[in-house]
Parts: C-alpha cells; structure tokens; sequence
C-alpha cells in the first residue's frame, strides 16, 4: 500500500484490495504498549496508520481503499462517514443494524438485540460508552499526499479470542463480536462480495 501510494499519479485509478490475513496484531501511530496485554505467539506489527491496537485474523474481511481523496471531491471526515457508512448497509444487507458511537470510530451493534432497528439514544454510559454494545468492525486509515490507504476490518466468523489479549483499538473491556456470534450465518466470499459493492458505492465521487 505504502508502494502504491508513493507511485501512483494523479491519473491513476483508484483501487480496492479485500483481504484475509493470518493472525497478526497492528498498532497504530498512536499506539501504547501496555495496550497489548498478551500478544503470545501472535506478531504485533507496527503500522503507519491511526489508532490504536487491533487484530486480524482468518474469517475477518480486510478491504483497503486506495483512492485519491482530491479527484473524489471529498474530504478525511467524509472519508471516514462513507467508510463507516458502507459498513452498515453490509451489515443491513444481513438484517444486522449497526451503530457509531462518537469519537471511536468503527461500526457497534448491540449485543442485546443486534437486529433491532432502534437507533441508540441518551448519553452514553460516562464510566463505560460501550455498555451493551460490541464492536463489529475497526477502522484505521492512512492519507499522504491525498491518497488514503489502510482501512477497515469486519469480523464475521473467526476466532474472536485473541481480541481479549488486547484492549481493542484502546479500549479495556471492550467487547468484539462477529457476525457468526450476533445469529448470521454467512460465507466469508459473500461477506466479502457485499462489503466491496458498498465502498465502491459510497467511496464513489
């Protein structure tokens, strides 16, 4: 990505990679050390991209856009909206209702009722914003130049045990589901199929 980004032109075309990687934690620029409590045998690699500490791993889908944010007509904010955007019309197409919650990017759902369609309301809980929810999905980009790379990651059906070894993306005690967990049973080919649709919708100028 990092490549891609240094060489590409302002004429060149814009690209979507999907992917599936091997069990692996990244930080990000951000990152602290004490937010990797027991890593293991898995790596953590750092990364240049924001945000803290997350995990990949098999049946967890990878997508990183590499679009040229100048030729879009937008700008990181929106980047960020339409991203997150693209992840809850996934998550729609399964019946799954999914969630913001301000100030922590990435795609909640509840826990309780991950099918309900009721948006979340009141403040959140100050001692814990994520009370009854779970994350379903971890955003972390990358811009130089104009150019985004990085991406997001939706989990739907993995191992979902490494994610205690951290505090996801900074958060102690926050909780990661997949869709196999929340009742959805799916392939990781059509989750995949779905979610690409969505961002070159929503990622489009």
């Amino acid at each position: 990505m990092q490549q891609a980004t240094r060489e590409r032109t302002p004429n060149s075309a814009d690209l979507l990679w999907i992917c599936e990687h091997p069990p692996v934690y990244t930080q990000g620029l951000a990152g602290k050390a004490d937010h990797v409590l027991n890593p293991g045998d898995i790596p953590v690699v750092q990364t240049d991209r924001g945000g803290q500490v997350t995990y990949h791993g098999p049946g967890q889908v990878v997508a990183y856009p590499l679009v040229d944010l100048r030729r879009a007509g937008y700008y990181v904010k929106e980047y960020v909206f339409r991203i997150e955007e693209s992840v809850i019309r996934t998550l729609a197409h399964f019946g799954v209702t999914g969630h913001r919650v301000g100030g922590a990017p990435g795609i909640y759902v509840r826990l309780d009722d991950p099918f309900s369609h009721a948006a979340l309301t009141g403040p959140m809980h100050p001692a814990d914003p994520f009370r009854g929810l779970g994350k379903i999905a971890a955003l972390g980009i990358k811009v130089s130049r104009h150019c985004t790379y990085h991406g997001v990651a939706l989990n739907v059906a993995m191992d979902l045990e490494p994610f205690s070894r951290i505090n996801p993306c900074g958060y102690a005690g926050l909780e990661t589901v997949d869709l196999s967990t929340i009742g959805v049973q799916t392939t990781w080919d059509e989750a995949a199929q779905v979610l690409a649709s969505k961002l070159r919708i929503y990622l489009a100028p």
